[in-house]
């Protein structure tokens, strides 16, 4: 579903990701695990068209999405939820989900999103800006979810929320896949959720992938060896 070959990407002179090759098929969830600054948020930004492509390529559903601009990625359907979330503060819950729909055409949003958060369908009417944090990550999952892509990827999902709202997060990201059939990447800092979530987890150091396992059977230890400063 999610193709990568020899990617590689830099800002400016700086090249950050050197020649990385991914494969993520339908319906598998692959958490990509690093420090910071080692490459994930770089990642997601050069396979949503933000940072720009040096060389290699991706491919979405064996379409070749690497020339096209983010908006046309997205009618592809990749999807993204950024670090800190990103909604639109003033705009109510409601409005936030509807901007998802651009690319799909539908005026309404299905109501199998508000069955995956109904916490959302309890504040339609309310700002964004007034949600708490994990809430505003629904929000942003959410929207996401309303442009129907085959490809969801989560920039540090976890950041900031509280740890009973990250269970509940593996759960709803685990369940939007059995029932959309979607592929997931997640970048990712905290190895308790990468192991609840991810069928798969990658280590990214430098730039390069080091470390590729099934969830079962990986070695923790030096996983986490990768993740401590």
């Amino acid at each position: 579903m999610l193709n990568i070959s020899r990617l590689r990407a830099a800002y400016g002179e700086s090249e950050v990701l050197h020649g990385l090759d991914l494969e993520v098929p339908k319906g598998e969830i692959v958490a990509i695990m690093g420090r910071n600054g080692m490459g994930k948020t770089t990642l997601m930004k050069t396979l949503m068209g933000i940072v720009p492509t040096k060389s290699g390529g991706a491919s979405i559903d064996g379409a070749d999405v690497t020339a096209m601009k983010s908006h046309e990625r997205v009618a592809s359907g990749i999807a993204y939820v950024p670090q800190g979330r990103m909604i639109f503060s003033s705009m109510t819950v409601q409005e936030n989900v509807e901007t998802g729909l651009t690319v799909t055409g539908k005026k309404t949003v299905p109501g199998d999103i508000y069955e995956l958060f109904p916490v959302l369908l309890e504040m339609k009417g309310r700002r964004g800006g007034n949600l708490s944090g994990g809430q505003q990550q629904q929000l942003a999952i959410a929207r996401a979810l309303a442009s129907d892509p085959k490809v969801l990827l989560l920039d540090e999902p976890t950041e900031g929320i509280q740890p009973s709202i990250i269970r509940e997060m593996a759960r709803t990201l685990r369940r939007i896949r059995d029932e959309r059939g979607l592929s997931i990447v997640v970048s990712e800092q905290v190895l308790s959720f990468a192991l609840d979530v991810a069928d798969r987890v990658l280590v990214i150091e430098n730039g390069n992938f080091v470390h590729d396992s099934p969830r079962e059977g990986i070695d923790e230890a030096k996983v986490s060896k990768f993740l401590s400063v």
